[in-house]
């Protein structure tokens, strides 16, 4: 098997899933409870809130504990637009959001807010002067993702935050969920961040909102004892402890983890270039990204050929919906494009030889499959 599709999700690291059955085990009681069983738990949660608050660099009371980032951006959109809406209804993003902040979005505009989109330049940045231009008295929120996950573009936050907080009192919302792990992300220029464990080889079914301690929301969840007062329920002890776990590994060897991404990014593309197919990713994307556009085959054609040769990509975003990348199609401006790119997302699991085989099949398919729509 070759697993060319890490963006999506990652397999489970064995270290982390070894301290999630040992925490299973040993730790039983419900940290909420009083007796000795609970007291324990609470005490492993609390150390593993503080261990992945020092890596984040941000204070124990910021990590909302979520179920991965769907919810931590449901939270973080809802959850301001309800705390602040008397500062206004306005809100600005980007063609490039993932599903789960796109979909919250949509859902307010029928309760009265409207939503602006911020232009982009030809390589899919930001263009700052424009934001500047949008932001508004009434702007409450801007959400931008650090990185698309579609075709890698990485956002300097850095000057967005700049932009936004000298021109506004909007609040900063990043999804960060492909820049965990694989970038370095300074937490102090964003006031809402978001994140799934499932992203750097932890466990599915936790995430969590970074949250500055001074800024209020509205829950989601509400009812039961929790870690914080913004997201209710019976703290997931397993999952916490697996998470601060992930995070420290995901940290550990940084620098030679990602240049050996960088490696294989190189190779592929340079593989690439041989072949019929546009390259959408461009040297603003992170390198653990590669989107490519085939010519005349749509993309789940391609991908279930080369599922049928058990090597795994993906056509947009798992989350995605529809049969057009909508981020392809925001940077090419080529529907044609759009409909026929596909996704390649490497690790530092991935392997040269790995890389080969996929190209082999690539070209054979493309053959293939170009040969039947010509009959």
């Amino acid at each position: 098997m070759v697993y060319l599709d890490y963006s999506a999700t990652t397999p489970v690291n064995e270290e982390v899933l070894d301290t999630y059955v040992k925490v299973c085990k040993d730790y039983i009681g419900n940290p909420n409870s009083l007796h000795t069983l609970g007291v324990d738990a609470k005490k492993l949660i609390d150390a593993s809130t503080k261990q992945i608050a020092d890596i984040l660099g941000v204070k124990t009371s910021e990590v909302v504990y979520t179920s991965g980032s769907s919810e931590a951006n449901n939270t973080a959109i809802k959850g301001i637009c309800s705390r602040y809406s008397n500062r206004g209804k306005h809100i600005i993003t980007t063609e490039l959001e993932h599903s789960s902040v796109i979909a919250p979005l949509n859902y307010l505009t029928s309760l009265g807010y409207e939503v602006d989109f911020v232009k982009l330049d030809e390589n899919g940045l930001v263009d700052l002067d424009d934001l500047a231009s949008i932001l508004r008295k009434d702007t409450i929120l801007v959400s931008i993702a650090s990185v698309n996950s579609e075709v890698g573009v990485k956002q300097d936050i850095e000057k967005i935050s700049k932009v936004i907080h000298e021109n506004s009192r909007a609040f900063f919302h990043s999804d960060v969920t492909q820049s965990i792990g694989k970038e370095k992300i300074d937490f102090s220029c964003l006031d809402l961040a978001s994140i799934s464990c499932q992203k750097f080889y932890g466990m599915k079914g936790i995430g969590a909102l970074i949250k500055k301690e001074n800024i209020q929301i509205t829950p989601l969840i509400h009812g039961g004892k929790s870690t914080t007062i913004f997201r209710s329920g019976t703290p997931a002890t397993p999952l916490i402890a697996s998470f601060a776990k992930a995070l420290r590994l995901a940290y550990q060897d940084f620098s030679s983890k990602y240049q050996k991404v960088l490696d294989n990014r190189n190779y592929l593309v340079e593989k690439l270039k041989n072949e019929d197919v546009f390259i959408n990713s461009n040297s603003y994307c992170i390198p653990h990204i590669i989107n490519i556009s085939l010519k005349d085959i749509k993309s789940e054609v391609m991908l279930h050929a080369l599922e049928s040769n058990d090597i795994f990509i993906s056509t947009q975003t798992a989350c995605s919906v529809g049969d057009v990348s909508k981020a392809v199609y925001t940077i090419t401006h080529d529907k044609k494009r759009a409909s026929s790119s596909i996704r390649i997302s490497i690790s530092y699991l991935t392997t040269k030889e790995e890389i080969n085989i996929f190209i082999d099949a690539l070209r054979n398919n493309i053959e293939k499959l170009s040969f039947r729509s010509s009959l």
